[in-house]
Order: C-alpha cells, then sequence, then structure tokens
C-alpha cells in the first residue's frame, strides 16, 4: 500500500483505489480512512442502492440503520435528488433518522453511475452541530467521483 498518511484525503483515496475495481473493497476502504482521518465525525460508511431503497454497506462507527426508503431522512433525501444534502442541525431535518442519537449534523453525497444511474450514497455523521464546510463537501464529492472511476461505474 503506498504512503497515504501524508496525502490530502481525495488523494489518499486515490492511492487506495488505484488498480482496484471492486466496490466492496473500495467501499471498505475508502470507508476506513474517513473515519481515522476526519476530525470530529462518529460515522462513516455507504449506503447502496438495492431494489429501490438503500441497504447498508460498508461503514465505521456504531450499527446503523438497515435499510432507508428513498426520499427519506437525509440519506433518502440525497438519494433522490441526486444532489448533496448537508444538514448543519439534524433536529431541524424534517424526517431525519437517527441511527445514533449522538449525531447533530451530516452530509450525504450521492454516488451517480456515468449512465445517470444512482449507485447509493457516501453518508458521514457528526456529533458536533455544524461541522461540514464548503471544503468538507468538495472534498467528500470528489472522493465520490475517486470511487466511481475507481469502480468503473
Amino acid at each position: 500500500m503506498k504512503q497515504i498518511w501524508d496525502l490530502t484525503l481525495a488523494r489518499a483515496a486515490a492511492a487506495l483505489t488505484d488498480g482496484e475495481s471492486d466496490a466492496v473493497a473500495n467501499m471498505a476502504n475508502i470507508a476506513a480512512l474517513i473515519w481515522q482521518r476526519t476530525a470530529d465525525i462518529n460515522w462513516a460508511g455507504f449506503y447502496i442502492l438495492k431494489e429501490g431503497q438503500l441497504v447498508l454497506g460498508p461503514f465505521q462507527g456504531k450499527p446503523a440503520c438497515t435499510r432507508i426508503a428513498m426520499g427519506r431522512g437525509v440519506c433518502g433525501t440525497a438519494a433522490q435528488s441526486r444532489h448533496t444534502v448537508v444538514v448543519p442541525d439534524v433536529c431541524a431535518f424534517p424526517g431525519h433518522i437517527a441511527c445514533d442519537a449522538a449525531s447533530r449534523s451530516e452530509i450525504v453525497v450521492p454516488i451517480v453511475k456515468s449512465d445517470g444511474d444512482l449507485y447509493g450514497v457516501l453518508d458521514i455523521d457528526s456529533p458536533l452541530k455544524d461541522r461540514f464546510s464548503p471544503r468538507d463537501k468538495a472534498e467528500f464529492e470528489e472522493i465520490v467521483k475517486i470511487f466511481a472511476r475507481a469502480c468503473k461505474f
């Protein structure tokens, strides 16, 4: 494995996925990377679209909701809209699904294949309100692009 600890998060994700096209392996490594390198988070992982709903994929953190309906909660909203959703205060988000009561803010980035179909979402939670900045949003969106390219979506 390449030395990744002194690279930006996105460049480290690119190094981890270089030459690997297996989606599960890449999701597992990216979730672990985000977990290890991102301050003040309490969950990082993926949900994969299966049979019209989001199903829990590789993650780091406490056990999570196994299935989320499209359009429900932050993950379902981001998946349905195919746009990143940043929630500064999850208590103020209508229909928020509280898998971990300690979560106070959340960012969800949809993973869209080159043909426009949804693959799933990257979900990151924090116990701090207003944790995710525009810079975080840009970096996590870049990581999702890196993941999609590596998996040849």
